[in-house]
């Protein structure tokens, strides 16, 4: 059940994203989300924030070993990626006529699918 107090977040699953803050900040290389959490405000971005695991052998891994996998980071230190003008975007929400909204680049105002 989704949680009524959770913010409405202007990136989704599947976006093209630019860090803007922290140690993978890159104004010019834009990365995939692969995972929202709105709850949390956080955001995984494929290639950003790797951390290194431990792990123990079980059945899938016998040889266990350390592991590569990206931690989550804030939403804010993230901004959308516009194809259009090829740099980073913020996003504005206008409703349509039957009632949905639909993301638009403030930069281009092109609509986001």
């Amino acid at each position: 059940m989704k949680n009524r107090f959770e913010p409405k977040l202007n990136i989704k699953k599947g976006d093209d994203v630019v860090v803007i803050a922290g140690n993978d900040k890159d104004r010019t290389k834009a990365r995939k989300v692969l995972a929202v959490y709105p709850s949390q405000s956080r955001v995984l971005v494929e290639g950003v924030n790797v951390r290194t695991k431990h792990q123990k052998p079980d059945a899938q891994k016998p040889q266990g070993g350390i592991v590569e996998q990206e931690a989550p980071i804030h939403i804010s230190n993230v901004m959308l990626w516009d194809a259009k003008s090829k740099g980073p975007s913020r996003i504005k929400r206008e409703r349509k006529d039957d009632g949905s909204y639909v993301r638009i680049s403030k930069k281009s105002g092109e609509v986001i699918k």
